[in-house]
């Protein structure tokens, strides 16, 4: 099976040549001082990492400005040759607390993808040394091409050599062409160098983001296994006897219609009574599968239907400026109203508290649901809080429960979406 790969963009036409040269005396004044910079905090971190961990605050910030080198110098390259390159993204770990910090951060150490711009960086800075010396190099030749007209027959400086004026002129205007073709051919290294450390950064994120694709094609069919066995299991356990029951009644009434018509009466009234609760089961399944309202009114709107159908109080705290991505709006939606359903199910509580904001400036929807509980909510496969992290996990959102015994527990879930 062969695959196609788009084109590669050019890396020596005379634009981007003249562009790398230019980023080179860039990296080459500024570089040296980024690595001093962190050479500074490794060491004094691992010097006082001994003394009550301060060292470990100096290690933090090495590592955080290992990625910002990282990232702006994958932002460079990106910019000069459009390689296509997403940005590079921090690491982050799923656990929590101190640990999943802790975790965090040695992830963000052993990033390939970052490791490799550091790479690029440390060349491009040895480069653009060479290029401000081939630079210098330049300026001394041309101004010795021209010594005839000002030296008198004194020597002249090229590269650092004295040169006699009756030979400056033309070693000069040789210094002058070697120095700019070492400069241009720094440049084209330049751009070598790239192709091959910068731009396989780009192969590994669209590998990532295929594993991503299908780790979230397979939540998705989960949550869709977990949601029909939820639907079956309800209507086997609640509507199916109800109806069963329902004909069991009206066929003794039947019986007893001739016979005994007040019995009868009971027992059409007991149907009645049966069927407005089968009704109303179904309605509830109905909602659980697709709330309307959901998508006439707003997701505002749906908490609020949700809210006052709870049996514990439930404070709301919606603040959406307005509609975002249907499939967001739903996939929150369930997810707060199976967090309440299992609360008043399970958790003892006395209150809940429902907060949702859309926050634009990440392109996600978040929401929190906490009550006052018992706590040690568990996910267990098939359940309603499983059925959440394959709802929320199948359109790329992120799920975590907090959740110690003795309580609070609190639900937090965030998913992208488009205004």
């Amino acid at each position: 099976m062969s695959s196609i790969s788009a084109p590669q963009p050019r890396v020596n036409t005379p634009v981007r040549l003249l562009g790398a040269t230019a980023h080179l005396v860039v990296v080459g004044l500024l570089g040296g001082l980024v690595f001093a910079a962190l050479v500074t905090f490794l060491s004094v971190g691992l010097g006082l990492l001994p003394v009550l961990g301060i060292g470990a605050l100096f290690l933090i910030a090495f590592i955080y400005l290992l990625f910002a080198t990282a990232f702006t110098e994958t932002a460079r390259v990106e910019g000069l040759y459009g390689f296509g390159m997403p940005m590079l993204r921090p690491r982050r770990s799923p656990k929590r607390g101190f640990v999943g910090f802790l975790h965090t951060m040695w992830l963000q150490f052993i990033d390939a993808g970052m490791w490799r711009a550091i790479a690029h960086f440390a060349i491009a800075t040895v480069l653009g040394w060479i290029v401000l010396a081939a630079t210098s190099t330049f300026a001394s030749g041309i101004a010795a091409a021209f010594s005839p007209l000002y030296a008198n027959g004194a020597s002249v400086p090229i590269a650092g050599f004295r040169i006699t004026s009756t030979f400056a002129a033309v070693i000069g205007v040789a210094a002058a062409v070697l120095s700019l073709a070492l400069i241009f051919g720094l440049a084209m290294l330049h751009g070598v160098l790239s192709r091959v450390l910068i731009a396989p950064i780009r192969e590994a994120q669209l590998a990532a983001a295929a594993r991503d694709a299908s780790a979230q094609r397979q939540d998705a069919i989960r949550a869709s296994d977990v949601e029909r066995t939820r639907i079956e299991r309800d209507l086997h356990d609640g509507v199916q006897p109800r109806l069963v029951s329902v004909g069991m009644t009206l066929g003794l009434a039947q019986q007893k219609i001739d016979a005994d018509p007040e019995k009868a009466k009971e027992l059409l009234a007991e149907a009645h009574t049966s069927t407005k609760a089968a009704i109303t089961e179904l309605r509830q399944l109905a909602r659980g599968i697709h709330a309307s309202v959901l998508d006439d009114r707003g997701l505002d709107a749906a908490l609020s239907a949700v809210a006052s159908r709870s049996h514990i109080p439930v404070v709301l705290d919606v603040r959406m400026p307005g509609r975002v991505d249907r499939d967001a709006e739903a996939a929150v939606y369930f997810a707060i109203a199976e967090s309440l359903t299992n609360a008043a199910k399970h958790s003892r509580a006395t209150e809940a508290r429902v907060t949702v904001r859309a926050r634009p400036e990440t392109g996600s929807l978040w929401a929190r649901v906490e009550d006052n509980g018992v706590g040690g909510a568990r996910v267990l496969a098939g359940g309603g809080l499983d059925g959440i992290q394959n709802r929320i996990a199948a359109l790329g959102g992120t799920c975590r429960l907090d959740s110690p015994a003795g309580g609070p527990t609190s639900l937090e879930v965030s998913v992208p979406c488009a205004s």
